[in-house]
């Protein structure tokens, strides 16, 4: 008999409500498994990030239980979990709080009581790997949003956790940093959780899509089968990849092949 897989993010009919307002997560049950690229969209104040910060214990449920790696998501545990499970906010400034940029990468590792020399590599090769080595020693005021988006991914993944929680990660940047983070992600082996609104990432990311309107999980599939019900899409007031949408000149549906007559 083959052993049963455990999920590594396990969501057991979760509720959320702030106070005695109406839930924004209304049951919510979820497997997430080791290695895979989830994506949750939907609508604004659909309840996307409110999922992702129950992961990281910074909100409780109303009802239900989160486990992380086999932990429970509790006071007791929280601490472990945050060492595993690295987590970008949807607003960069919530994250960036040292003087400057190598103080901000180097925090976590500095908490560790990691030595200096070591300390400098984990801070170069973070910045490297996102391609902001050259914002190296500048304070986070002076940055721009992308270029805060990506400094906030590098303090993330020089911790080297084992998952990803990554709450709109390309809003802000420009085509070719966009471009350079989904090459980033697409080649990471972490479990990764990502809400966007950004379609084309989705596609181009996720192994499951998660749809989810009104606080209730609409829908759970690949990105294939998600992006090819117009009717799911539409009544849950979420738009098409740009790349199956139709050029609105000639209706053609993808890139156009444009090819140089060398005049």
């Amino acid at each position: 008999m083959m052993e049963e897989k455990k999920p590594v993010i396990h969501f057991d009919h979760i509720d959320f409500a702030f106070e005695q307002k109406e839930d924004i997560l209304k049951d919510i049950t979820l497997d997430v498994y080791k290695g895979e690229t989830i994506g949750i969209v939907g609508a604004n104040g659909a309840g996307k990030s409110t999922l992702m910060k129950l992961i990281m214990g910074l909100l409780k449920p109303s009802r239900g239980k989160v486990t992380v790696l086999g932990m429970e998501v509790c006071s007791k545990n929280v601490k472990e979990i945050r060492k595993k499970a690295g987590y970008t906010f949807q607003d960069p400034d919530n994250q960036l709080f040292m003087p400057s940029v190598y103080e901000d990468v180097a925090f976590g590792a500095r908490q560790e009581g990691k030595p200096e020399k070591e300390i400098k590599k984990i801070v170069e090769a973070a910045l490297q790997e996102v391609n902001a080595l050259s914002l190296i020693d500048k304070a986070s005021y002076k940055m721009s949003g992308g270029e805060k988006r990506v400094v906030t991914l590098a303090t993330v993944l020089a911790s080297a956790p084992e998952i990803l929680i990554l709450d709109e990660p390309s809003v802000g940047l420009d085509p070719w940093s966009r471009r350079n983070l989904i090459r980033l992600l697409s080649k990471r082996k972490e479990t990764k959780m990502i809400a966007t609104h950004d379609m084309d990432l989705a596609m181009d990311l996720c192994d499951r899509i998660i749809v989810i309107y009104n606080g209730v999980i609409q829908a759970i599939d690949t990105p294939t089968n998600i992006f090819g019900n117009r009717d799911l899409l539409c009544s849950n007031h979420l738009e098409l990849p740009l790349r199956l949408q139709g050029c609105p000149v000639c209706g053609h549906v993808g890139s156009h092949n444009m090819v140089s007559t060398g005049n």
